[in-house]
């Protein structure tokens, strides 16, 4: 059995994975709000989007940084691109599923549980699809019940994300429920890899895919920056109330206008 490092930098890739999931958390609670408060059906299909996008975007950046500090004694490890790829897709497919369950739904008590359910899933899907893409000189195995434990993780801190997104309205609410979320992400990433365990068998053949520094850190790289781009935007673009409140200075200050006596020349 080769032994495994989870934190191989120490607290830096843990630290930076749990930044990037609070702030993917952070901008997907902030967009799911503003879906919730549009008044217009493509106003609210594209805040889910984003909300989506968001959520999987910091979800998926989460695991692959922290997997930049999992090193495995007497073996390299390689990651399989197009499956590395898909795990990105299936996290914004399948948690996008989730957020526009909630959004949509009439029922929210039975949006919120089948919400929760799609998007846990989701996550989960996307950590053990990711772990599929690892190549290294040696099997890797499971254990089923930690696996179960994580995957049950995973599904309460979605569910607990989206009770926020439709009962937590006010911008440092939703802070501290991006940081709590964003917690319970990395305890199921890190549960999910304490039921890893590697079989290693010596090879000098050489791996295939590509190293976590030619591939995962410029895509994480990359995506960390869509992230703070869009977390700027969200940031910057008035809410529906800010908008109504600027209608209602506008409509004032015109019939203000109307109203004022005409000078005298």
């Amino acid at each position: 059995m080769g032994h495994l490092d989870h934190a191989a930098y120490g607290w830096l890739t843990p630290a930076l994975s749990y930044v990037m999931a609070s702030i993917g958390a952070a901008l997907g609670l902030r967009c799911t709000v503003r879906a919730l408060d549009a008044t217009t059906g493509s106003s609210r299909r594209n805040w889910l989007l984003t909300a989506a996008s968001a959520i999987g975007t910091g979800i998926w950046t989460m695991h692959f940084v922290a997997m930049l500090g999992f090193h495995v004694t007497g073996t390299e490890i390689h990651y399989n691109v197009p499956l590395t790829i898909l795990s990105l897709l299936v996290a914004m497919v399948v948690v996008g599923a989730g957020v526009f369950v909630v959004g949509y739904g009439k029922d929210r008590g039975r949006a919120l549980v089948l919400g929760g359910l799609t998007t846990g899933i989701g996550v989960a899907s996307m950590h053990y699809l990711g772990m599929a893409a690892l190549r290294l000189h040696g099997t890797v195995s499971y254990a089923p019940l930690t696996v179960g434990l994580s995957v049950a993780i995973a599904v309460v801190a979605a569910t607990a994300a989206l009770w926020a997104a439709l009962n937590i309205k006010s911008p440092m609410a939703v802070a501290v429920a991006s940081l709590v979320m964003g917690a319970a992400v990395s305890s199921m990433h890190y549960t999910g890899m304490l039921a890893v365990a590697v079989n290693v068998v010596p090879s000098d053949e050489a791996l295939p895919g590509a190293t976590a520094m030619q591939f995962i850190f410029p895509l994480a790289v990359g995506l960390g920056s869509y992230l703070f781009i869009t977390s700027a935007f969200v940031a910057l673009s008035p809410t529906a109330d800010e908008r109504t409140a600027s209608a209602a200075a506008s409509a004032d200050r015109r019939l203000g206008e109307q109203g004022a006596p005409a000078s005298v020349l």
